[in-house]
């Protein structure tokens, strides 16, 4: 049955890399690299992370708990927050550190940048820069 819209971009047009791109796993994989980077910058800059907590974050930055963060959006009906609260169940001692100032602009300009990047350096990108 085929009861789910489907984009002919993807289906017909998108390599595998690009559709891996613009994937959920690419998309929150990136967001917990950015939460880590965020939190190793703060720790140079004098913060109280130690480095136990970043540990915890890199041990989980790509086991992402979509179960966890799919019930937290049916609460909170909120993406980002819902991501930040499944990773602090993964990881309850850098839980503090995970900030819950991490909102939608933050992640999206940084993690749009990044998707960008990474089609950009797809072998089928047309735009003038690649070429």
């Amino acid at each position: 049955m085929k009861d789910t819209y489907e984009s002919p971009l993807n289906s017909r047009y998108a390599s595998d890399k690009m559709k891996y791109i613009f994937s959920p796993d690419f998309k929150f994989r990136t967001w917990r690299r950015l939460w880590i980077a965020l939190a190793e910058s703060e720790k140079e800059l004098g913060l109280n992370i130690t480095d136990e907590q970043i540990a915890e974050l890199k041990a989980h930055k790509d086991d992402i708990n979509y179960d966890v963060a799919a019930a937290r959006e049916k609460e909170v009906r909120h993406d980002v927050m819902s991501h930040v609260y499944a990773y602090g169940v993964q990881c309850p001692k850098a839980k503090p550190i995970i900030r819950r100032r991490q909102y939608r602009c933050n992640n999206y300009a940084r993690g749009h940048a990044a998707y960008t990047q990474g089609a950009c350096q797809s072998s089928q990108c047309p735009c003038e820069v690649c070429r």
